[in-house]
């Protein structure tokens, strides 16, 4: 099971998006949640609140556990972009881009399955035990 939220046509570059993206995908909500509170910028602000929708969406709309959650997907794709002009050097005109952005989250549901599967990954056996 999963649970999406999708912020569409938000003001900023999505370049200056994907770095912070990049920091909370795959990790634990409550993780996640604090590595964002803790992320400098208005970036981190923006992805944060699409995840607290996702989270929301989740437990209200699909009796998850909260506690069980992680972010499977994080994108931050290109909205449209508007152009404008400003005044350039002997009367000229330039082009200013104001690029915007669509940000996406998808939280899922670890199982223990899934939990395996992480700690044999991170190198130790899924009971624990030395081999």
């Amino acid at each position: 099971m999963e649970a999406k939220a999708i912020a569409k046509y938000v003001r900023m570059s999505p370049s200056k998006l994907k770095p912070v993206a990049d920091l909370v995908r795959g990790k634990d909500l409550n993780e996640a949640l604090t590595i964002l509170k803790f992320t400098p910028g208005k970036g981190a602000e923006l992805i944060e609140k699409v995840v607290m929708s996702a989270a929301a969406n989740a437990e209200n709309n699909f009796d998850m556990n909260p506690d069980d959650l992680y972010v499977a997907e994080v994108f931050a794709n290109q909205g449209p972009t508007m152009k404008r002009y400003r005044a350039g050097a002997q009367g000229r005109a330039s082009m200013i881009f104001k690029r915007s952005s669509h940000i996406g989250v998808t939280l899922k549901e670890r199982t223990e399955m899934t939990a395996k599967a992480a700690k044999e990954v991170e190198g130790g056996s899924p009971d624990g035990s030395e081999s």
